[in-house]
């Protein structure tokens, strides 16, 4: 009995050589733009090239830098060397969004021990502006917290153009933010020094712990 087209096409694709299969799949790789596993890429190329010979190739291109390489839990996933600078510019991004939301909070806790300093004395100061700031702030900590959450659960692909935008967005929003609250601690002492007086005032800092 003649051979099939279909028996012929198995043949054709059971006869890949090593190196082709590593060009399949580094092609793979450079399409999708993402990390993945050997048992995913094997999968995904149906079984074109075995889960055994996905995971062989994928480490002999690894050691010799041709691909990155990492731990996700309990397997290695793989992706095109020209993502890591991706990578690691959200993971710069990440650590600068964290460190200014910790700045920020921590205005806050000066801006409360102020007010707290303003009520004691006596005096009253209208902070309109203020009470809008702490509001934006409020909602900017939540929805940033979501996004720090996902960019930390070690699945988050490589950031395409319209995210790093929205990081680098969101960076200069908590940037003018930190800037801001500077600003306002900075006039609301002014405003308690002349009602206290510096040497008071002074007093007061101490007492509160403050620094700045």
């Amino acid at each position: 009995m003649a051979p099939t087209k279909k028996d012929a096409k198995e043949e054709k694709e059971a006869k890949l050589t090593p190196q082709q299969s590593a060009d399949l799949i580094m092609d793979y790789l450079r399409k999708q733009n993402r990390p993945y596993s050997a048992t995913d890429i094997s999968t995904n190329l149906k079984n074109r090239v075995s889960k055994a010979a996905a995971a062989k190739l994928l480490k002999d291109m690894h050691e010799r830098k041709e691909i990155e390489g990492r731990a996700a839990g309990k397997q290695l996933i793989y992706h095109d060397e020209a993502d890591e600078a991706d990578l690691e510019k959200l993971q710069e991004m990440d650590a600068e969004t964290s460190r200014l939301k910790s700045a920020t909070l921590e205005l806050k806790a000066e801006e409360k021990d102020l007010r707290l300093t303003l009520r004691q004395e006596g005096t009253q100061v209208p902070l309109p502006e203020l009470r809008m700031a702490v509001d934006a702030l409020r909602q900017e900590e939540a929805d940033l917290s979501a996004r720090l959450a996902t960019l930390k659960n070690g699945s988050t692909k490589p950031i395409s153009v319209e995210e790093r935008e929205q990081i680098n967005s969101e960076h200069r929003k908590w940037s003018r933010t930190a800037a801001a609250r500077k600003k306002i601690r900075k006039e609301l002492w002014a405003e308690i020094e002349s009602h206290l007086g510096k040497e008071k005032a002074a007093e007061t800092k101490e007492m509160l712990g403050l620094e700045f």
